[in-house]
């Protein structure tokens, strides 16, 4: 079973941007609500295989995509991974 990454925005606007980019850039991709436990100003998330995570931060730091965090889940919550 593959570990699955998400990331939240601040933006529905930032959260669809970042979808199209990572469709594009073949990354395999869910677009589901924010979890509860990660605060977020969008209710917008995207979650992703962890082995597509360097591919991920790359498109997000070359494209500039504001995000509020990339995060793992742990047992009942979530961490914030860097």
């Amino acid at each position: 079973m593959d570990t699955w990454i998400t990331i939240a925005f601040d933006s529905t606007q930032q959260a669809i941007y970042a979808e199209m980019l990572l469709e594009y850039a073949e990354v395999e991709i869910d677009t589901y609500p924010t979890p509860k436990e990660i605060t977020a100003g969008c209710a917008l998330s995207i979650q992703f295989p962890e082995q597509f995570l360097d591919k991920v931060k790359y498109v997000i730091m070359t494209e500039k995509v504001e995000i509020r965090g990339i995060f793992r889940k742990e047992g009942t919550g979530y961490i914030e991974i860097k």
